[in-house]
């Protein structure tokens, strides 16, 4: 006998299902076993009992074998997955094994189950054995680690008190380092305010454990000691306090509150200086028994050093506050430049868009010279940058020149670089832009103004991938990946002798044309309530929904500017915008000029028609994107993923667009029983 086996079994045949139950008994095993059908059975049967195997069928009216194989996968247990099917190819079975599945089994063959149900099993009792063995011995060097990582946390600790002065990097650097010895999920400081002869807060580690110790800074001795709970209770009596294990009952007034937030164990000390106590320092943990007695003397000892830290840091609080002010400024003027940067982020799902992303999907991988054209306003810049971010070189450089901005006279060597002395004004070295982005990608943005002396040079660079820089004889090979633009024709400069024909047909190896916003009118919803969000955000602006003749009127303007003259556009009106909903008068667009045949007001309509209140006629920025997403996903009959689906049509990751459908409140419609 084999003993007994615990199988969860994905079939909704019963004579295939009492097949494979046949032999397995015949092979000797004791058989215990339960039948799922769906997901949630699955998931449900994963959390009530151990199962030593799965076997599923490929596919079943509502799941299938790759669907379970990502529930068994997102519980986390490691039980041998085994696909049993009769009509699955070589390539799917192939794909399910890639994935994760153990092993396939074909029903027309089933006397190869046992065998393989044999290895695996042995395979993972192996595993387990070892993952045993593994936590034994990890749980003796953690031990031993723990009793070498109290002698030398101290002298961490010490360090860390010689090398820091600002509060915050300090106890950041005590936390690392008590924490390799005591097992805390948070510290917590609190300093009495001599002024307001209170208790005060004044620095943590992991918020979640900090605030639920000590919630309110600054209310006072003679305030609600619920909030102050054991850092005034040590304050006052001067003692060290350990509390191993709140779930056995709270004694100290606060800890109700601490409770609530998740601690299950803390240590607490005063902070003295001078015999004169001025704070206190607590340890919290959120695993009852993490923190106990045994750890008191140490942290008594911590406490002693970085009260004499305390001591000699105080001098530093303006310069601290200082040095935070200046981080917080910088941290939003990057925010502030990632945000202007990204303002024409690709939105969009119309046709003319779709096949525009379709196009950069099949050419970004390769390193074929791209040529963007396309009026002024259109999002060059942007395909280069999808460009070069969807390709091999995306952890490379991407290198942006202007040529339109450079002087005749200083294009070459912004190209190539020049060496010292090359010209008058070269006092030094300099490297060109093809050396920086040697192994990524250059954008030439309006290659069309390129001096026809420079084209040659760039011609060569583009066949022989090497050049000269400005007042050198010294030849420098690069491996730069070329997309250029413009919003010229070419062709026509061609004819005119003003560009080369050769280099021309170089740059033109994938022709990638951007449409005008006019032709792709249906995307200015989601370009508007993006570039709203957007600049809402910027100049502190509260915009709440967009007026329907507003809307209309963005629907049916030509757009000469495209999305460039949107931006400005609606960035005047962001700005002048006193109340919650965006309009715009008669100063900051232009009545025309319209396109008869595509000035499209079902879409304005449509959008003032999402689940609106009776008397509402202004659509929400929410409801506009709502309508959008639902407008996708029934355009490609509610398929998330793939090449096809709404997310690749949305320009967002799958999962981003799930989070994104549970917010708005999309479900996806159950289909009708017939």
């Amino acid at each position: 006998m084999n003993g007994t086996l615990h199988v969860l079994i994905v079939e909704d045949s019963d004579r295939d299902l009492d097949l494979i139950v046949r032999e397995l008994q015949q092979a000797g095993y004791t058989l215990q076993f339960e039948r799922v059908q769906t997901a949630e059975d699955m998931a449900a049967a994963l959390r009530l009992q151990r199962w030593d195997l799965v076997i599923s069928d490929h596919s079943l009216p509502q799941f299938s074998a790759s669907g379970a194989l990502e529930v068994l996968q997102g519980s986390g247990l490691d039980i041998p997955f085994l696909l049993v099917s009769g009509k699955i190819g070589e390539e799917r079975a192939v794909d399910l094994m890639k994935a994760g599945a153990n092993d396939y089994v074909s029903k027309l063959n089933l006397a190869r189950l046992i065998p393989v149900i044999e290895r695996e099993l042995r395979d993972s009792a192996g595993r387990q054995e070892r993952l045993r063995v593994e936590a034994e011995l990890a749980k003796l060097n953690a031990e031993r680690e723990r009793m070498l990582n109290q002698r030398s946390t101290l002298l961490d600790i010490n360090n860390a008190v010689i090398a820091t002065l600002d509060r915050t990097s300090l106890f950041q650097a005590i936390f690392a380092a008590v924490r390799r010895t005591l097992p805390c999920s948070g510290l917590l400081l609190t300093l009495r305010d001599k002024e307001k002869s209170a208790l005060q807060t004044v620095a943590l580690t992991e918020a979640s454990v900090g605030e639920a110790l000590d919630s309110r800074p600054g209310s006072g001795f003679a305030g609600n000691t619920l909030h102050h709970g054991p850092s005034e209770w040590v304050f006052e009596n001067r003692t060290l306090l350990v509390r191993s294990d709140l779930t056995a009952g709270l004694e100290i007034a606060g800890e109700e509150f601490m409770y609530a937030r998740g601690t299950r164990s803390y240590v607490s000390a005063p902070l003295a200086t001078k015999g004169e106590p001025f704070g206190v320092l607590t340890l919290a943990s959120e695993t009852p028994g993490a923190l106990a007695s045994q750890d008191a003397d140490f942290f008594g000892r911590v406490c002693g050093q970085v009260s004499l830290a305390l001591d000699n840091m105080l001098s530093y609080e303006q310069i601290a506050r200082l040095t935070a002010r200046l981080e917080r400024e910088n941290a939003y003027l990057a925010e502030e430049i990632k945000a202007e940067h990204n303002f024409e982020e690709m939105v969009g799902s119309s046709p003319k868009f779709q096949a525009l992303r379709d196009r950069i999907q099949l050419v970004a991988p390769t390193d074929a010279t791209v040529l963007v054209t396309g009026e002024t306003g259109t999002g060059k810049e942007l395909v280069a940058r999808a460009l070069h971010s969807c390709s091999l070189r995306k952890d490379k450089p991407l290198v942006k020149i202007n040529c339109a901005a450079i002087s005749a006279g200083l294009v070459e060597s912004e190209l190539f670089g020049h060496v010292k002395g090359a010209f008058t004004g070269a006092l030094d070295r300099r490297v060109g832009r093809f050396e920086f982005a040697d192994g990524g990608t250059l954008f030439l943005d309006e290659v069309g103004e390129l001096p026809l002396d420079t084209q040659v040079k760039l011609l060569r660079v583009l066949q022989e991938h090497e050049f000269e820089a400005v007042g050198s004889n010294r030849t420098i090979r690069v491996d730069v990946r070329v997309i250029a633009a413009t919003n010229r024709h070419l062709e026509e400069a061609v004819r005119e002798g003003r560009f080369r024909a050769d280099l021309f047909f170089r740059l033109n190896v994938v022709p990638i044309e951007m449409p005008p916003l006019r032709e792709r009118r249906s995307d200015i919803p989601a370009l508007v309530s993006s570039i709203i969000g957007n600049y809402s955000r910027q100049y502190g602006r509260r915009i709440e929904s967009i007026a329907e003749e507003t809307m209309e009127r963005l629907m049916a303007y030509d757009w000469p500017g495209n999305i460039r003259e949107l931006q400005n556009v609606l960035a005047r009106a962001v700005v002048l915008t006193a109340g919650p909903v965006l309009r715009l008068g008669g100063e900051l667009l232009p009545s025309g000029p319209r396109s008869v045949s595509t000035a499209p007001a079902e879409p304005a309509a449509r959008l003032a028609a999402v689940s609106p209140p009776p008397a509402r006629t202004d659509p929400n920025l929410q409801e506009v994107e709502r309508q959008h997403v639902l407008e996708v996903l029934s355009k490609t009959h509610w398929v998330i993923e793939g090449q096809r689906g709404a997310a690749v049509l949305l320009g967002l990751h799958p999962n981003t667009l799930r989070s994104r459908m549970k917010k708005l409140g999309i479900e996806r419609p159950h289909p009708t029983n017939v």
